[in-house]
């Protein structure tokens, strides 16, 4: 019996903010200061700077209809309103003008030489600016241009009729920037309500997607070989590419829970292998066959695809055992073995979540093809466990990290990153349920389609707490290589000792990579779909 933990990854991403400083440097290369600039550092010049930095802040605005010049736009169309009997604000309503019109019309207004009464009397279906020619500005730098439409409309309270005196002039214009302050925010607190639908309706787009990469039909693994098997040679590339290095090998050798477990039940039971024919799938080092050898197999071939298979020949010819162990390079699905048939295929094959990197398609594909009858498959039982875990230190450290970030908030983070499966070691005493299986594999019965499996679960809670992650089996044994698989919840749910936890898990390929997988948790009014890969 094997049993296995899963631990997905999850990627945090740090921004880098680097800030350039730059000193901008006024110097007279001729060695002193020209005749129109004043010396800054000379205090008495200082009201010639004062004087030339409030001249710059004058704006000239020329009237629409005669050549009075105002200080400022709004002081423009107050003109325009009491001497000329023109309501600007109105005249754009009227017409339905945007941005584009706004513009058409002061232009056409000081290029016609439009009068104010003509302006006025234009009927609603008559506008003589349609022209894009109308977009060339009349004058060079108008400010009336430069008005915003929004502003203008929303702040009407800046234009009104003839001034009564100072005071009631200070009134109107205090009234106008309150209005104009008020309409600012307003509009800010629009734009903050459309982005928060935005981002809602982003995660909703990202759940489709998820859903729609699910069911895609991508045109692979419909026929009898299966996803995997159907993987041309360059798409796989990467997945044995992987092998090749010697640490991940070095990692699967220190784990003596995994390799001691295969020593033991081919050392022990040595009836089994006694003159037997093996086929070792994902032979890697040779570790696998060697023992076979040892435990009296008068045949035991190996197969890799990884660049590690040249390594594990010199491994079998430094032990003496290439008189009984036949190594090839390639994929199970694609070489050609020296028999028709084997008595027994071992391997080790399992992945983080059992089923993750689906190397146990590789394994059935040999099973179906080359075991002869009354044969077996190693190991011959695996299953799954779930169980809910408690640890609020590790929630705030990976998911409420993001509610404040040195002062800003980045909870949207959590969408990206509570859909990662987290691979790592728990610690026993953060358990608050016992561990329920989920499903169970008998690798001599097993077909393909039951490696994508939904399953009922039902956690008893032994502690009072807040749940906070789901992962699969024992944190309990001696830590190994496959660690845990975690599955972090994004909100915690409050669980009381002796109560039951509902829900559903549902585990399939990534159609795309079906070396991936996804895994759906419908639990407590929640539904949430995690990536392994």
């Amino acid at each position: 019996m094997q049993c296995l933990t899963l631990t997905p990854t999850m990627i945090i991403m740090y921004l880098s903010v680097l800030t350039d400083t730059f000193a901008d440097t006024m110097t007279d290369h001729d060695g002193g200061a020209g005749d129109d600039v004043p010396d800054l550092s000379d205090s008495d010049n200082e009201e010639q700077w004062q004087w030339m930095e409030a001249n710059d802040n004058i704006v000239q605005v020329t009237c629409l209809f005669c050549d009075k010049m105002s200080n400022s736009g709004p002081e423009t169309l107050q003109h325009c309103l009491v001497e000329h009997q023109v309501d600007l604000v109105e005249v754009v309503k009227k017409h339905k003008l945007d941005d584009y019109g706004y513009i058409k019309m002061i232009n056409y207004i000081r290029t016609e030489k439009c009068s104010g009464q003509s302006l006025s009397t234009l009927p609603e279906c008559s506008i003589p600016w349609e022209s894009d020619e109308y977009m060339r500005p009349a004058l060079q730098d108008d400010p009336l241009l430069q008005i915003d439409l929004e502003e203008l409309c929303e702040g009407k309270g800046i234009l009104a009729g003839p001034s009564t005196g100072g005071q009631c002039e200070a009134s109107r214009s205090s009234d106008a920037l309150l209005q104009r302050a008020q309409a600012a925010e307003e509009r800010a607190q629009r734009t903050e309500e459309a982005l928060a639908r935005a981002m809602d309706d982003l995660h909703k787009l990202k759940l489709l997607a998820q859903g729609l990469v699910l069911n895609a039909d991508v045109g692979r693994g419909t026929g009898s070989l299966g996803a995997v098997a159907e993987l041309r040679e360059d798409e796989d590339e990467a997945y044995f590419s992987s092998y090749g290095h010697y640490s991940i090998h070095e990692e699967m050798l220190k784990d003596k829970v995994r390799t001691e477990s295969y020593r033991d039940f081919m050392y022990l039971n040595p009836e089994v292998f006694k003159d037997k024919v093996v086929l070792d799938v994902g032979c890697g080092t040779g570790i696998l066959s060697m023992f076979a050898a040892r435990a009296g197999a008068k045949m035991v071939i190996g197969v890799d695809q990884s660049e590690i298979i040249y390594q594990a020949m010199d491994i079998v010819r430094s032990n003496q055992l290439q008189d009984r162990v036949t190594l090839i390079k390639g994929r199970i699905e694609e070489v050609k073995l020296p028999v028709e048939k084997v008595d027994i295929i071992i391997s080790e094959w399992m992945g983080y979540f059992l089923l993750f990197e689906s190397m146990l398609d590789s394994v059935l594909y040999a099973r179906d093809l080359y075991l002869a009858e009354g044969g077996s498959v190693y190991p011959d039982r695996c299953t799954i466990s779930l169980a809910a875990v408690g640890d609020t230190e590790k929630h705030q450290d990976r998911i409420a990290f993001w509610d404040d970030v040195y002062g800003f908030k980045m909870a949207c983070m959590k969408r990206a990153v509570v859909p990662e499966a987290v691979v790592q070691v728990l610690k026993p005493d953060t358990l608050i349920s016992q561990p329920a299986v989920i499903q169970g594999i008998d690798c001599n019965a097993v077909s393909l389609s039951e490696l994508e499996f939904a399953s009922d679960f039902c956690l008893k809670i032994t502690d009072s707490t807040d749940c906070t992650v789901m992962f699969s089996t024992g944190p309990q044994v001696t830590k190994t290589h496959w660690k845990q698989t975690v599955f972090l919840l994004e909100n915690p749910i409050p669980v009381q000792a002796g109560e039951e936890l509902h829900g559903r898990i549902t585990v399939r390929k990534n159609k795309k990579d079906p070396r991936s997988l996804f895994i759906t948790f419908d639990l407590h009014d929640m539904k949430q779909t995690y990536s392994l890969q």
